[in-house]
């Protein structure tokens, strides 16, 4: 399989286009590019069903005679419209504002989730977006016309304050649809099965979930030598270490975490992926494709 062009996927070079919508079309069209087969078979015009409207919804295929007898708008679908809803959950706490690295973890994050939300348009699904940064809460209802909205809320939030990843989740179960993808971005400090149980229920009405993991290598590895103060970016707290004393009990430690989190998460039948903030995006691509393919042969 011919390999998408490395300047369209490499992280370091991403971090120097400053548009949301450039970049994300790039890494799509790139990482398109190196696939054999087209992610979709065809379409077809037949009528499916109908659903109740949504805010940002075509009114020109509102069904007004169901209209008449209801009071109610709904909206004629048909085949080609009955993908998925995909929800992007995006954790914006102060933690996800850290990076060792030439690209930080929330800066990754928001790279992953526009070119998730430009790839999931492509396939034909309805893209939206919850984030929750301090008390500032951003959502974008999900549809097929608000994908540069997404792109625009994610080219303006900033990572600060604790995380609240249980609250951001209650207000993703507001916005699903009949069906859909939520897909959470973080770094998921957040013990294991706290997350679990606030992903076990969009899981059980019949939603695909899958929780990225975004890891900066220095969080992994505890690469400092010398001794310092080290300061928890949430809470604030000041503790001193020397990182050659505590490094192997660290990384046991958070390989430990990463392992309950994956096992926590496949109890519910939910995805865990984690990358790397110097991992290829497409990467992260090819597990999303894959990932949405089974889902949508299993529903």
């Amino acid at each position: 399989m011919p390999d998408a062009p490395q300047s369209f996927i490499d992280p370091v070079v991403l971090g120097r286009i400053g548009d949301l919508a450039l970049l994300a079309r790039s890494v799509v069209n790139g990482f398109v590019h190196g696939l054999h087969r087209s992610m979709r078979a065809g379409v077809s015009v037949d009528f499916a069903e109908h659903r109740p409207y949504q805010p940002g919804d075509d009114l020109r295929r509102v069904d007004w005679r169901v209209y008449g007898r209801t009071d109610r708008f709904y909206l004629k679908t048909y085949e080609a419209d009955t993908n998925a809803d995909v929800i992007f959950a995006l954790d914006a706490s102060a933690s996800m504002d850290f990076g060792s690295g030439a690209i930080g973890k929330f800066d990754y994050a928001r790279f992953l989730v526009a070119s998730l939300a430009w790839l999931a348009q492509r396939q034909g699904d309805r893209v939206g977006l919850v984030t929750l940064a301090g008390d500032l809460l951003d959502i974008v209802p999900p549809s097929t016309r608000h994908l540069q909205l997404l792109l625009h809320t994610l080219g303006r939030v900033n990572a600060r304050g604790a995380g609240q990843i249980p609250a951001m989740l209650e207000r993703v179960a507001q916005l699903r649809g009949r069906h859909g993808i939520v897909v959470l971005v973080s770094d998921c400090y957040e013990e294991p099965a706290v997350l679990r149980q606030s992903l076990a229920g969009l899981h059980a009405r019949g939603d695909d979930a899958i929780v990225f993991h975004v890891i900066d290598a220095a969080e992994r590895d505890l690469p400092w030598t010398a001794p310092g103060n080290f300061e928890d970016s949430e809470t604030g707290v000041r503790m001193p270490l020397r990182p050659d004393e505590l490094r192997k009990q660290y990384q046991e430690i958070f390989d430990a975490h990463r392992s309950e989190l994956a096992r926590e998460l496949s109890r519910e039948g939910i995805d865990y992926v984690p990358v790397a903030t110097d991992q290829p995006l497409d990467a992260a691509l090819r597990t999303f494709l894959d990932l949405r393919l089974m889902g949508s042969r299993v529903r």
